[in-house]
């Protein structure tokens, strides 16, 4: 039997390959704020709930457009 484990949650590398940005640019969105992040030990961890809360405002802020 095998089971596959759901990540609780993700590194500013595994966010850029969902998102489909390059690291840095995730490093710079945590920086300004736009992505939600803590720091765990010497490791920034990104919850999946945080990925989902940045989509939505952006397709929030384009549709305001």
């Amino acid at each position: 039997m095998t089971r596959s484990l759901t990540p609780r949650w993700y590194s500013p590398a595994e966010v850029a390959v969902l998102l489909g940005f390059g690291i840095s640019k995730v490093k710079m969105k945590i920086a300004t704020g736009e992505l939600r992040s803590i720091k765990d030990g010497k490791y920034r961890r990104i919850l999946p709930e945080w990925v989902d809360d940045y989509i939505r405002e952006q397709v929030e802020r384009q549709e305001a457009a």
